[in-house]
């Protein structure tokens, strides 16, 4: 696989490293849910991009959706508990948000999914993190974007306006409180000239 990503202007290092949590903003949404946002977080990110397009065992999944099999629109790879992650630095933002977010979450990260959107056509549609213990507790999801950056959506499933947040380059979004029982996020399609992206989800045990 040869991603071509337009590299950010910002970031030019080849040293893969983070920042510190101290700069994190929280956004209420409403109903119990609530957003952090740190932009560049991860310094040398493009760097990471390439090393995981090109190095994760990335597999692409069917499903069947009512009558059809069909695609999965991205690329996929999942890392369980114990599993070794495909770079140093992962252990590193995993272990920095178990320690930064232990009082309020009181438990830590453990698993790392990994999403690959090639272009404007990978998308994910509108889902919430509710088929483990999401759907009726509340919990944390940590996303770090590394990449052309995409946009993430966000509505409340009681219907209302949604929140946009494009993520990309080193960009972190933590989802927490209710927000994945009482809000629908998604990556949608687009038509507009799209780099790739990656984002790597850090979830609590069960949380799928």
């Amino acid at each position: 696989m040869s991603p071509h990503l337009q590299g950010s202007l910002f970031d030019q290092s080849d040293d893969v490293r983070l920042g510190p949590l101290s700069g994190l903003r929280r956004t209420a949404l409403g109903d119990g849910a609530w957003i952090d946002l740190l932009p560049g977080w991860l310094r040398g990110a493009d760097a990471l991009f390439t090393r995981l397009a090109t190095e994760v065992p990335w597999r692409a999944e069917r499903r069947k959706m009512y009558e059809h099999t069909v695609d999965v629109p991205r690329l996929l790879a999942y890392y369980d508990a114990g599993d070794t992650l495909p770079h140093p630095v992962l252990d590193e933002a995993r272990d920095a948000l178990s320690s930064h977010y232990a009082e309020e979450l009181g438990e830590p990260f453990v698993t790392a999914g990994l999403c690959y959107y090639r272009d404007g056509r990978d998308s994910v549609a509108w889902h919430g993190d509710r088929t483990g213990r999401g759907g009726h507790e509340d919990t944390m999801v940590a996303i770090l974007s590394v990449g052309a950056p995409r946009d993430l959506l966000l509505r409340p499933r009681r219907g209302g306006g949604s929140v946009r947040r494009p993520l990309g380059h080193g960009d972190l979004i933590v989802m927490g409180g209710s927000c994945q029982r009482t809000w629908e996020h998604a990556i949608p399609k687009t038509t507009r000239a799209a780099g790739p992206r990656i984002s790597i989800q850090f979830r609590p045990h069960g949380v799928l």
